[in-house]
Formats: structure tokens, C-alpha cells, sequence
């Protein structure tokens, strides 16, 4: 079988003063991009550099004036060319001191040449998703981190879904603000928790959505392929409002019940200092399906190739939703894995048709992709096309 052409992909790239990087073009291929270098060669800076042409502060979370480069003035620039479905749109995306802004230190964006309102619009253009060796940890860490990964797995195929999370957000800021400072308006507060009962509860319904989905892809993956090196698993969400919403309540009585909620325990989050309830509070764990056993209870190999599943999956899901896989930022990729593994995950990539930029240190590790990658060598902060 033919893999399928990429739908979006980057055919050139330029950094300016980004982390290590002064300047640099990468042209590539639609095919998978392979990175190779010593350790601290700048290859991570890469993969992070293609994470801030899509929403968010990028795949290290980093404040933007950290991803300057050292000694250069706080200032730098990420632009690339994408194909999109076979249109060509210029990227562009940077920090630059001394402009006028509403916020100090938030990025510009600009799409083929015109000012966008925020990052918000890039969801529109490029769809993005990654694996680090940093969320190696993501079954047996902190919920918000769960929480966090998973959101921006929907956003690839659901852009609203950040602009429902900054609608409850900003609303429960306001009612946490007029908690902790003893205000008696009850009518600002009712339409304030009005506000994050049905915003919260779209988010709520977004996660069940995309979890069911992914158990469904999931499901398919295992009959088509029952001994895959990356097991299938079962996304389960639990948090008052995700449970009610699987469980078949009306969105409308979940809203209501949530919003009586808030209403009820105002004393109580007021002596918490936040919200106690909501989308904000939820968690996200997978089940290893062969072995019906919870992910974090698993040993690091397992846990490893269960987010290797996870991100497999989600490509496949948001390939179907939006006509054509995200791109795919995978650190260190090939590290734990062992050979069969290796080239399992290969095929897989190409058969999805995703631009898949991997990092390594040896090229070695990627020789299954020997001519079907585009190869850079990294050092000292340039690279060296191969």
C-alpha cells in the first residue's frame, strides 16, 4: 500500500536568534525529518521552534523572552513556509523588544504577511502534536500535567476548545477575585458561574467526545493488528462533569447541576482560595488494554509505548477529522525503543502520512527511513543538510 502524501507539512524553515540557533534555513521534504547530533547540539531548540508556529507557549512550556538566544537583545523570529493541501502560506511567528502591546513579551504572529489578534490563528493553518522524553512521565505525574497534554491533543482537531477553556478560565479568575474580597454580589457571581457552567461543561463534553473517539480508534487498531508493539488502551476520564456527561446526562442538567454547585460552595472555595470543582480538576489515565492494567501501575517500558500508542492514535483520529495527520514533533524518539519497536513506528508514521520531525543522536537508529526522510545533521547550532 501507498503511504498517503502529507496534507500539511513545512517545506522550509528559518530561525533568527532562536535559542543556540543565529540563523538557519532547513528545506525539507513532505516526508519524515530526521535530526541527528550530539547531546546539546541544539536539536530539541528545532522541535521547539516548529512547536510555536502552532497555539501556546510550545512544547518546553518556556517563557517566550527565555527562547532568545543568549546575549542577542530578547529578540527572535520562527517562520516557515507550509503547504497546506497543496497551498503555499508563510508563517511567521517571533518576540520583538520594544513594541507597543497590550502585553509585554507576547508573541507576534503573522500569516502571509498580515498582524493576527494572538496565536489562536495559527490553529487554523497547522496542526501540531509531540512526544517528549519529559512526558515520560505524564501517567505517573501531576493530573494538571494529564490534563494539560490532553487538551492540546484536542485542539489539533477541535480549535474551539481553547477559546471554551479561556472563557471559563476568565470567569473563574473574576469569581476568585471576588471570593477572596468578601463581595456580597450575588448577581454578578450567579451570571459569573453561569458562565463557567456552560463553558466548563462544553469542555467537559469536548474530552469525553475525543476520548471515546480514540478508544474507538484504538479498538480498530487492535483488530487490524492485534500483536502491535504499541499496545491499544482504554482513555478514561474521571471528574464530576466528564462522568456525568459518559454517562448519558443532558448537557443542560449536567450545567445546572454544576452551576448549583458553585452557587453552594462559594464559602467553601472562598476559604480555598480557588474553584474546588470543575473541567480544572479532572484527570486522565489510560489502561493498558492486553493487560487490563492502569497505565502509572505499569513499568517505564510499557508506559513508554502506551504514549507511543496514544500519540499513533490521536494522528489517525485528527487525520480523519480534519483531512490530514498533524505534523509530529517526536524527542529522542527511537531512544528506548528497541529495533522491532523502531521500525514498527516508522512504518506507522508513513503509512499515516504525518510529517514526523524526530531527533536522535545516532543516525543509525533511523535507518528504516533511509530514503523515505529528510536527514540534518545538527552541531554546534547549525545544521548540515545529508
Amino acid at each position: 500500500m501507498n503511504a498517503p502524501h502529507p496534507s500539511v507539512w513545512i517545506e522550509r524553515l528559518t530561525l533568527t536568534d532562536f535559542r543556540n540557533h543565529a540563523a538557519l534555513t532547513l528545506a525539507t521534504g513532505s516526508g519524515p525529518v530526521v535530526l541527528f547530533g550530539a547531546n546539546g547540539a541544539g536539536k530539541t531548540n528545532l522541535l521547539e521552534a516548529v512547536s510555536m508556529l502552532s497555539p501556546g507557549q510550545g512544547l518546553r512550556r518556556a517563557t517566550f523572552v527565555e527562547m532568545a538566544r543568549h546575549g542577542c537583545g530578547g529578540e527572535w523570529v520562527v517562520s516557515a513556509r507550509i503547504n497546506r493541501h497543496g497551498l503555499a502560506m508563510d508563517v511567521g511567528t517571533g518576540l520583538k523588544a520594544g513594541v507597543t502591546h497590550s502585553r509585554p513579551n507576547a508573541r507576534l504572529v503573522r500569516i502571509d504577511g498580515e498582524t493576527q489578534s494572538g496565536s489562536g490563528a495559527l490553529a487554523d493553518i497547522v496542526e501540531i502534536a509531540w512526544l517528549t522524553p519529559a512526558l515520560d512521565g505524564l501517567l505517573t505525574g501531576p493530573a494538571a500535567e494529564r490534563r494539560r497534554y490532553l487538551d492540546r491533543l484536542i485542539l489539533c482537531f477541535d480549535p474551539g476548545h481553547r477559546t471554551r477553556s479561556g472563557h471559563f478560565e476568565r470567569a473563574m479568575r473574576q469569581r476568585n477575585r471576588m471570593l477572596e474580597d468578601g463581595s456580597c454580589d450575588n448577581a454578578l457571581l450567579e451570571g459569573l458561574e453561569k458562565i463557567m457552567a456552560e463553558a466548563g461543561v462544553a469542555i467537559a463534553a469536548a474530552r469525553c467526545d475525543a476520548t471515546a473517539a480514540l478508544n474507538a480508534v484504538w479498538q480498530r487498531r487492535y483488530q487490524c493488528w492485534p500483536e502491535s508493539p504499541f499496545p491499544w488502551a482504554t482513555a478514561e476520564l474521571k471528574g464530576t462533569l466528564e462522568e456525568s456527561i459518559s454517562a448519558g446526562k443532558p448537557a443542560v442538567d449536567v450545567e445546572d447541576d454544576y452551576a448549583r454547585a458553585l452557587s453552594a460552595g462559594r464559602e467553601r472555595d472562598r476559604g480555598a482560595g480557588r474553584a474546588l470543582e470543575g473541567p480544572h480538576r479532572f484527570d486522565f489515565g489510560l489502561t493498558h488494554g492486553p493487560k487490563d492494567m492502569p497505565g502509572r501501575l505499569c513499568s517505564t517500558g510499557e508506559q513508554k509505548s502506551l504514549l507511543i500508542g496514544l500519540i499513533l492514535a490521536h494522528a489517525e483520529l485528527s487525520a480523519a477529522r480534519r483531512d490530514g495527520a498533524p505534523i509530529l514533533l517526536l524527542d529522542e524518539i527511537a531512544a528506548h525503543l528497541d529495533t522491532d519497536r523502531r521500525s514498527a513506528l516508522y512504518e506507522e508514521l508513513v503509512q499515516l502520512g504525518t510529517q514526523a520531525w524526530m531527533t536522535g543522536t545516532d543516525r543509525s537508529a533511523f535507518s528504516g527511513l533511509e530514503g523515505r526522510a529528510s536527514f540534518f545533521r545538527v552541531e554546534g547550532g547549525s545544521v548540515t543538510a545529508l
